[in-house]
Order: C-alpha cells, then structure tokens, then sequence
C-alpha cells in the first residue's frame, strides 16, 4: 500500500523494514530486538522526516502505527512541520493478516519472516487511533483493493 500511496502523490517512501534490516539485520531475531533497533531508527528517523516536509518533499511513512506510542512518535513529527497528513489505517482481520503473513514468508522475498506466535504477541498491543491524537484517518476495510 506504501508504493501504491507514494504513486498517487510523488511521494518518498521510507519503509521501516527496509532501513531496519539494512541497519540491524544482524541484531534482530526477537520482538525485543525489534523493540530496541526500531526506536534508535525512530530518534534519527523524526527529525530527518520533519526536514523533508518542512521542504515540501511528500512522504509515506511505512513504519508500524498500531500503537499508541507509535502515532505519538508520529504526531511529534507532525508537530514540527506544517505538512499535511493522513493515516491510513488497515482494518483486517487477524485470519487475514496470518494468511498474508504465511504467503510473505513462504515467498521468502521480505527480510523478515515474523512467526504466527510473534504475529500473537504483537496483536495483543494493537489499538486503533482514537479521534483525540489528532489525526485525518482513512481507514481500509478489508476487501479494499491494494491491501
């Protein structure tokens, strides 16, 4: 959906995965390990982002948001700039999401292979934005296309 979204307005995208693995790759192997790499990427990451939109550069954050402290990470950014925003939010079963998790591991073509008992642990702490953190929410049900 990142590349999709970053189609339609010429926008850079950064795509957490793909600066952790090029990072960390060799200092990730549990949720842990994610936890402590990710937010060193999120302190270098902010104030990089905050100076591409102040510039007028278009950006498609790909990096986890279904956190509350994750979109408070992101509102910071916001904060620092006059950009505009959306936050696309993906509301798809947990069936689904096993279903594509599988189909990406077995296509081995993603640096990481979560296992479904990660995927477990990591769902328990999903929360949906709530009106309050201030953010323009376009939510994509499932069924929707470029999922």
């Amino acid at each position: 959906m990142a590349t999709t979204l970053a189609g339609v307005d010429g926008a850079v995208v950064i795509a957490e995965d793909t600066w952790l693995n090029a990072l960390y790759s060799d200092q990730l192997s549990s949720i842990s390990d994610y936890v402590r790499c990710a937010a060193k990427l999120r302190d270098v990451m902010g104030p990089h982002v905050a100076s591409l939109l102040n510039e007028g550069i278009s950006v498609v954050l790909d990096f986890q948001a279904n956190t509350i402290e994750a979109r408070s990470w992101m509102r910071g950014i916001l904060e620092q700039t006059k950009a505009s925003h959306k936050l696309h939010v993906l509301d798809v079963s947990d069936e689904i999401c096993i279903a594509r998790l599988r189909a990406r591991n077995a296509a081995g073509d993603h640096p990481f292979a979560p296992t479904e008992d990660q995927f477990s642990q990591l769902s328990k702490h999903f929360n949906l934005p709530a009106q309050d953190e201030g953010f323009d929410v376009v939510m994509h049900k499932t069924g929707d296309a470029d999922q």
